[in-house]
């Protein structure tokens, strides 16, 4: 499917769907991409609204910066038009801060669906829930003026939507601790070096990079794609022997499909 005209534009997050590749774009260049929680609703929405014959979920910020993290108006007194602020929110039941909570996390959760593949294009500033929606893709290309940062604990506050897991899968827990309690710059080179980026290219040819992964990506039977992925990110929990049975069935699945033997 071909979409001419945004199958969502709103709260700052735009998706476009072109043949197989999706693209999701944040649109507030004027504020970093800053975040709030109408841009996590939208973000939401956009992954229960991509269509079922998308293979690749390209994400990418509009401006300089990817996004500068969470938007500091949620801690003002007032909050956001129409929204509690985040103190107001602290003041209540714990069960319903918990479910806020659990809302937020849902933006960041569906990118790592088994049947797509998520790419995010990272340019400029990626810090705090910026750096989290990052870390929420499959793959990262990154601009040579990359500037992660997990700024959290400098507010007193953790990293909270989602981007501990790969973080500490991508770059191990000493490394993971230290990044998040110094609050320090990660740049191109390093997050190259660790493996938090697959690739680093100049930031005028970071789009075009992005949809040159998407094709090769797309090159691979989709079925073939969809278990390989389910297969490694099972790895993560499973001990070898276990993994040797998930490879078994796995390969079962494909071979009796290749023959024609399933539905």
């Amino acid at each position: 499917m071909t979409s001419l005209a945004p199958l969502l534009d709103k709260d700052g997050v735009r998706l476009t769907v072109e043949d197989a590749v999706a693209t999701v774009t944040l649109t507030n260049p004027a504020k970093r991409n800053a975040q709030s929680p109408a841009l996590w609703r939208a973000l939401t929405e956009a992954g229960r609204v991509v269509p079922g014959d998308v293979r690749v979920v390209v994400l990418r910020g509009e401006g300089k910066s990817f996004s500068a993290g969470l938007d500091r108006q949620a801690f003002a007194p007032e909050g956001f038009d129409g929204e509690p602020s985040f103190l107001d929110m602290a003041r209540g039941p714990e069960a319903e801060l918990d479910a806020t909570i659990a809302a937020y996390q849902e933006a960041f959760t569906w990118w790592r669906r088994n049947d797509i593949v998520s790419v995010a294009a990272v340019q400029g500033h990626a810090i705090g829930a910026g750096f989290q929606l990052a870390l929420a893709c499959d793959l990262r290309i990154v601009a040579e003026d990359v500037q992660f940062a997990m700024r959290e604990t400098s507010l007193g506050l953790v990293p909270d939507l989602t981007g501990t897991h790969p973080l500490v899968h991508l770059l191990g827990y000493a490394r993971a601790l230290e990044i998040c309690a110094t609050g320090r710059f990660v740049h191109a080179p390093e997050a190259e070096r660790t493996g938090l980026a697959n690739l680093v290219v100049p930031a005028d040819q970071l789009d075009a990079a992005a949809l040159d992964l998407a094709a090769a990506l797309l090159a691979a039977p989709r079925d073939a794609v969809v278990e390989t992925k389910a297969l490694l990110a099972g790895a993560v929990s499973r001990g070898y022997e276990e993994q040797r049975t998930a490879e078994r069935a796995a390969q079962g699945r494909r071979l009796r499909d290749l023959a024609g033997l399933t539905d």
